[in-house]
């Protein structure tokens, strides 16, 4: 059974009661996640874990010590202190440390729901024969995942810093190959709230796209306008947010980074139809209200119209520079269009489909160049509309550059999290062919 918010705070007292370091601070956590894998058209495994966690950080003066458990009765915490307070001596003193916390506030964020919190192994064998009877009939060979969760993590330190947030999730994806080997299709779907989740939907796209893609013709590698399904930016505009970091642009060691030891704060370096925001509190992205030090996560805009508006800032780097920290981005919302995907390629005179991206791999880390596949379905557009299916590339591409070349934006759509339209972008680059479906 999950903690309450009064047991998880009696239960962090009670470990500090036990600490005799000069600060302490506690994170416990536990929850109940449930999973079905299936392949070549069979269920291989399914079943539910559920889990607990103490985790006690004791320190003196700069130097730390962690020790963690599985377990909340009493001997087990006053070993997990002691330990802690052991490693600690033997630490040398992270000339980075900064003090604890003290009391905060944090935004309240709607990360649980029911329907997700009592999905059991019922539903879990619904959906995965949505997947699986329908590509039998198909011919085709299916494999997926799903994984459902009702998870609960507090945490609190010797300062008085106190919170606790309580979430359920659930993730399906699946990918459909033709007998032949020839074609492949993939759709992934993530919610907080199970009753939004429609996998049979996902596996049909899936297995649409197997058998669209059969047989596939080569083109030359070179520089393409693109439509991007969500699926295949998703990973890409992540890399990019999860850069935006203050130190690093100030010693010259990412792409936000100027001459001088100045950072390109202020300056246009996408299209100005894209805002960028991240907000904990939003029900539709909802995520941690607080970061790994335990620093409030509030509604941030990280680009407004196309400006870099905000970079993310640790304690200790705003300490040393004399500036308010700010935690980066959690799940975050991009701004789109009106356009769906189909007017998307409507208006492509010819171009390339991409609707997945995989095994993306970072070039240069001060251009933000990256290098990947395409693949599980890539296809040529002509005329406005989907010709036949083209073999897969490699790319060579900086988000920031595909941001900054953009079209036509779709609306929104939820993956890995985060809110992501529809683009098609001019001059992505494709730098070679891949035999890989």
């Amino acid at each position: 059974m999950p903690l309450d918010e009064r047991e998880a705070r009696a239960l962090i007292e009670k470990v500090l009661g036990r600490s005799k370091a000069e600060h302490c601070e506690v994170s416990i956590s536990g929850g109940r996640t449930g999973n079905v894998r299936f392949a070549r058209n069979t269920v291989s495994t399914s079943g539910v874990t559920e889990n607990t966690s103490l985790r006690v950080t004791s320190s003196y003066g700069k130097k730390s010590g962690s020790a963690s458990a599985n377990a909340f009765d009493d001997d087990t915490i006053a070993s997990v202190v002691t330990r802690s307070e052991e490693l600690a001596q033997l630490m040398p003193e992270d000339p980075e440390w900064m003090p604890p916390l003290g009391p905060q506030e944090y935004s309240p964020t709607t990360e649980w729901f029911e329907p997700t919190s009592r999905y059991g192994a019922a539903e879990r064998a619904a959906a995965a024969a949505g997947s699986v009877l329908p590509s039998r009939e198909k011919k085709l060979i299916t494999a997926g995942f799903l994984s459902h969760s009702d998870g609960w993590n507090a945490q609190g330190n010797s300062s008085g810093l106190f919170g606790w947030r309580r979430a359920t999730g659930i993730d399906f994806s699946v990918t459909s190959r033709t007998e032949d080997g020839t074609g492949s299709g993939y759709a992934a779907r993530d919610e907080h709230d199970a009753s939004q989740l429609d996998a049979d939907a996902a596996s049909r796209i899936a297995m649409e796209k197997a058998e669209a893609s059969r047989s596939p013709r080569a083109w030359e590698p070179g520089k393409y306008t693109v439509v991007l399904e969500p699926d295949a930016s998703v990973e890409l505009i992540g890399n990019m947010m999860f850069s935006m970091d203050l130190r690093r642009a100030e010693e010259g060691r990412s792409f936000l980074a100027a001459p001088g030891g100045k950072t390109r704060m202020g300056e246009q370096l996408l299209d100005p139809r894209i805002t960028i925001v991240s907000d904990p509190a939003d029900p539709r992205t909802p995520s941690s209200p607080w970061d790994g030090s335990g620093q409030p996560r509030e509604r941030t805009v990280w680009f407004d119209k196309g400006v870099v508006a905000n970079l993310a800032c640790s304690r200790y780097w705003a300490e040393k520079t004399g500036r308010e920290p700010l935690p980066g981005p959690g799940r975050i919302q991009m701004t789109g269009g009106s356009a769906s995907l189909e007017e998307l390629i409507k208006g492509t005179e010819r171009g390339v489909l991409v609707t997945r991206m995989w095994y993306i791999r970072s070039v240069d880390p001060q251009t933000l160049l990256y290098t990947g596949l395409t693949r599980d379905g890539t296809f040529a557009i002509e005329n406005g509309r989907i010709a036949y299916a083209i073999k897969n590339f490699r790319f060579n591409e900086s988000p920031v550059a595909m941001l900054a070349n953009v079209e036509e934006l779709g609306t929104p759509l939820r993956r890995s999290g985060h809110l992501i339209p529809p683009m098609r972008v001019k001059d992505f680059t494709f730098t070679s062919l891949s035999d890989a479906v």
